[in-house]
């Protein structure tokens, strides 16, 4: 018999809006941090909307519900032993299509953490701050694990270890 997928419950009296816990999630202790792109999904084919004249981010990001997974990465989250906490710089109208596609590649998490509405900070800058958040609630992230070498010398810088995983986006000069 296949269980059901777990429903997002957001928490109101202890997470932020942008954050999305899944039921019966511990709040608190050590976890893993997962990017999404590049990491679990493959968002090679949706670099297009990235290249020439002015980047069309929107259609970068709403591509992303229809991105395959990334074996090696899907994998690794499957096997972890630790709650994952899955931060990523898409933005908050992708926030229920990166749920979904979680879901549907079966992909396990505790946590999501996307862009609050209005926030255009860098990813750098975003997952800094969503790291401190996150230690404030409790967390310990014990690892991270990003395609974005800007972003894994950032968790290092704040006394992470980080996992680099070479997506090859970065290589275009074109990463979020």
């Amino acid at each position: 018999m296949i269980e059901p997928e777990p429903q997002l419950k957001p928490d109101p009296g202890a997470d932020p809006d942008h954050w999305h816990r899944r039921a019966g999630a511990a709040s608190g202790g050590d976890v893993v941090i997962f990017d999404l792109d590049g990491v679990l999904s493959d968002a090679s084919p949706r670099q297009v909307h990235l290249l020439g004249g002015v980047p069309d981010w929107d259609g970068f990001f709403a591509a992303g519900i229809h991105d395959e997974p990334l074996s090696a990465g899907v994998v690794l989250a499957r096997v972890i032993a630790l709650p994952i906490v899955v931060i990523t710089a898409r933005p908050a109208f992708v926030h229920a299509d990166s749920i979904e596609w979680l879901g549907a590649n079966r992909v396990p998490f505790d946590l999501v953490i996307t862009r609050p509405e209005g926030d255009r900070r860098s990813s750098v800058e975003f997952k800094a701050a969503e790291l401190e958040a996150l230690r404030a609630a409790g967390y310990d992230v014990v690892l991270a694990i990003d395609d974005d070498p800007s972003n894994v010398e950032m968790y290092r810088a704040h006394g992470v270890e980080a996992l680099y995983i070479h997506s090859g986006y970065y290589d275009l000069g074109v990463g979020s």
